[in-house]
């Protein structure tokens, strides 16, 4: 389906462009938000007597975002969240839940598409995302994910966490030294017994 976009989106053009997208993203996306027209010789029209205003509004809505910036970039995103001996997070932190965290330290309200996460977080450590306020304001955070608020703080000052598989072993040893005693009784009571 061809339409022509209203205002700018990432990857696929800006105001005014004349683009070829599926029928279900324009019909379900585009059309729907107001971000696109469909080609007709009538919206053309339409669009050449509104280009100026539309042109207005994204540069507002650009100029609010830049605002943004200073808050977005010193935001301590924290993440405290369960995790096995390994790092390994019993849950994961999604985009979802950045632009959670965001509104809360912030105060800054994004939806969570415009966080650009890629792969929800599944381990403890520090992790660097962007937040696109606008098309043209992509901005740098970084996301730290402990156990504890120590563990946070020694993310923040450039320490790695480490989850030594020896400090694992030695205790699964413990456990099975301790069982042997238990099974050596089990085997006492049943010799006992015939």
């Amino acid at each position: 389906m061809k339409v022509i976009l209203t205002e700018k989106i990432t990857k696929l053009g800006n105001i005014g462009d004349t683009v070829e997208v599926k029928t279900g993203f324009a019909r379900n996306y585009l059309l729907p938000n107001n971000k696109a027209l469909r080609f007709t010789k009538e919206n053309i029209a339409l669009f050449e007597a509104k280009k100026a205003e539309l042109i207005a509004r994204q540069e507002n809505a650009k100029k609010a975002a830049e605002s943004k910036v200073d808050a977005v970039k010193n935001a301590k995103l924290h993440m405290i969240r369960q995790a096995g001996d390994t790092g390994q997070l019993y849950g994961s932190v999604s985009s979802r839940d950045i632009a959670r965290a965001l509104k809360e330290v912030a105060g800054v309200n994004v939806e969570s598409a415009q966080v650009l996460l890629g792969a929800p977080i599944k381990s403890v450590g520090a992790f660097d995302t962007k937040i696109a306020l606008h098309p043209d304001v992509i901005v740098d955070v970084k996301i730290y994910v402990a156990q504890t608020q120590d563990e946070i703080d020694a993310l923040v000052a450039g320490k790695t966490l480490t989850f030594g598989t020896k400090k694992v072993e030695e205790e699964v040893a413990e456990e099975k030294t301790e069982e042997k005693p238990v099974e050596e009784k089990a085997e006492q009571a049943t010799e006992e017994s015939k």
